[in-house]
């Protein structure tokens, strides 16, 4: 029981500091602030990831189209925005954890952002 409830409290984590990275790059590419949107996303996010970064040499740069073709679909702007926020959603994450992680030693990632 006790594994379980750790690896939930862990994905609830991760995923609220991926829907942040995600709310804060929107606010910033597109003028949205909608944190519920942006968690959504981050689900979404991985959720294509997944599906996709499995398949054999091409998999991360599929899965990164999907995961960018997540964020087109469900932020204004077209593809150079979702990138945008993209790139900075990942660089957001990785202060975000960098610091978090190193305060408190919990090793903990960002559920919806790729690679951090």
């Amino acid at each position: 029981m006790v594994p379980i409830v750790g690896g939930l409290v862990s994905f609830v984590i991760a995923l609220l500091i991926g829907g942040v990275a995600i709310s804060l790059s929107a606010r910033v590419i597109v003028d949205v602030d909608d944190y519920g949107h942006a968690i959504m996303t981050a689900f979404l996010g991985a959720v294509g990831w997944a599906l996709t970064s499995w398949v054999p040499l091409i998999g991360p740069l599929i899965a990164l189209v999907v995961w960018i073709g997540v964020i087109n679909w469900r932020y204004p702007g077209g593809w150079m925005n979702a990138g945008a926020i993209g790139f900075i959603a990942w660089l957001a994450a990785s202060v975000i954890l960098f610091i978090t992680n190193s305060l408190f030693s919990l090793g903990i990632g960002a559920f919806g952002i790729p690679g951090v």
